[in-house]
């Protein structure tokens, strides 16, 4: 563990922030591609929603046994970087896609990697700063992954009308920046040396997780069951947006913006975790987690305009930026280093379980036109937030074919 007063920005953690960068900027390419791609495949939401809830559950599981496999090992870069070759093969797989149950595979394979990856890569990054630095550490690493979130829908776009509208060329593009994460892995990142954990059982070592570990989780899951996948924003703008905008102008309307959601998470990600070095983590946390329930409200409450919109996508990207860093922070400040891919495994596997319970049931309520269920049961004071039918076939049928 680096000693306190020591330089928090080193090698380490510029290399996990590029590949951070490196590889979302690939799979955020795909995701600001997906809801078109399968609007042109002919499926609805619910498989959106499907695609989404499996991959982030299968890749939360994939972050738990990871977690606990090689906190054992006395080195987990090599984990790292087969995770991230992994991640960018399985991306640019989505070429070769023709159905539903391919894109499924697809994305599941990719997530499953990215889920090998991930409690690697923060055990990595804890290990490269001292503990009164996690904040600005992780806050950098959210931020530099978020700068990828903001390059890759707009390469998607730029990508998308070079190709002739080409998903195919444009899936296949996403290659070259997964691969890149995985080579400044690989040159970049200094493992520390460490003593690996004794072989106990999975029980075993999750009853050696602190008291205070466990409540935090339990405040993570009641949160994330009901959370859902920003990718369903972008369906939301397309949808609401197409009878003031026309069909390819609230197409394009929603992927930008879906970058403005990316820029403010990007630039709060540091900001929350400056925070999070000078005030209680705990408190920051409850503020984000707050921001979340705000946001939900406008979608409710107020017309689907261009500015609520706006309005929406800033403060989701602002209460993502503050989750996800005080989630990260405050798990490896509760928890000793030795047991950090444990408890970084089942934190993602606690996130998960909700997203994908969350992204299905929000996904399916939507393509029956009950968007308004899915975010609050029985309110009559909201129906003209209910996409129309009519409204929603004119939407996908702009998704189908792009002017």
């Amino acid at each position: 563990m680096p000693t306190r007063g020591a330089r928090w920005l080193n090698s380490t953690v510029l290399g996990i922030g590029l590949a951070s960068l490196f590889s979302d900027w690939s799979h955020e390419i795909a995701t600001a591609a997906m809801p078109a791609f399968l609007a042109s495949l002919g499926l609805s939401a619910a498989w959106l929603g499907t695609i989404e809830g499996v991959s982030d559950g299968l890749s939360s599981f994939a972050k738990m046994a990871s977690g606990f496999y090689t906190d054992k090992l006395a080195r987990r870069k090599p984990i790292a970087i087969a995770g991230y070759i992994g991640t960018a093969l399985a991306t640019a797989s989505f070429a070769f896609a023709s159905n539903a149950w391919q894109v499924l595979l697809a994305r599941a394979a990719g997530w499953f990697s990215r889920g090998l990856r991930t409690p690697v890569r923060k055990a990595l990054l804890a290990a490269a700063v001292a503990p009164e630095a996690y904040g600005r550490a992780f806050g950098l690493e959210r931020a530099m992954d978020t700068t990828g979130a903001i390059i890759g829908p707009l390469s998607a776009l730029l990508i998308w009308q070079l190709t002739g509208h080409n998903f195919h060329l444009l899936f296949g593009w996403t290659l070259v920046p997964g691969l890149l994460a995985a080579g400044v892995i690989l040159f970049l990142v200094n493992e520390r040396e460490r003593t690996p954990v004794p072989h106990i059982s999975f029980g075993e070592r999750l009853r050696l997780l602190p008291r205070n570990y466990r409540k935090f989780l339990a405040a993570v899951g009641l949160f994330g069951a009901g959370d859902f996948s920003h990718t369903m924003l972008i369906l939301l703008a397309t949808q609401r947006l197409t009878p003031s905008f026309g069909l390819g102008r609230a197409t394009s309307a929603g992927v930008l913006l879906y970058v403005l959601h990316n820029v403010f998470y990007a630039g709060f990600s540091f900001i929350a975790g400056w925070l999070a070095d000078r005030f209680r983590k705990n408190q920051v946390l409850a503020a984000g987690y707050g921001l979340a329930g705000v946001m939900t409200l406008l979608i409710i409450f107020l017309p689907a305009s261009i500015w609520i919109l706006a309005l929406v996508f800033v403060l989701g990207g602002i209460y993502i930026a503050t989750e996800e860093t005080l989630e990260d922070s405050l798990c490896a400040e509760l928890v000793e280093s030795s047991h950090h891919g444990m408890a970084f495994g089942v934190l993602a596997t606690v996130n998960g379980i909700g997203d994908f319970v969350s992204s299905i049931i929000v996904g399916a309520l939507w393509s029956a036109g009950a968007l308004l269920i899915a975010l609050l049961p029985s309110n009559p004071r909201v129906n003209h937030l209910l996409p129309d039918n009519d409204q929603a076939r004119a939407s996908t049928s702009t998704l189908r074919q792009p002017r």
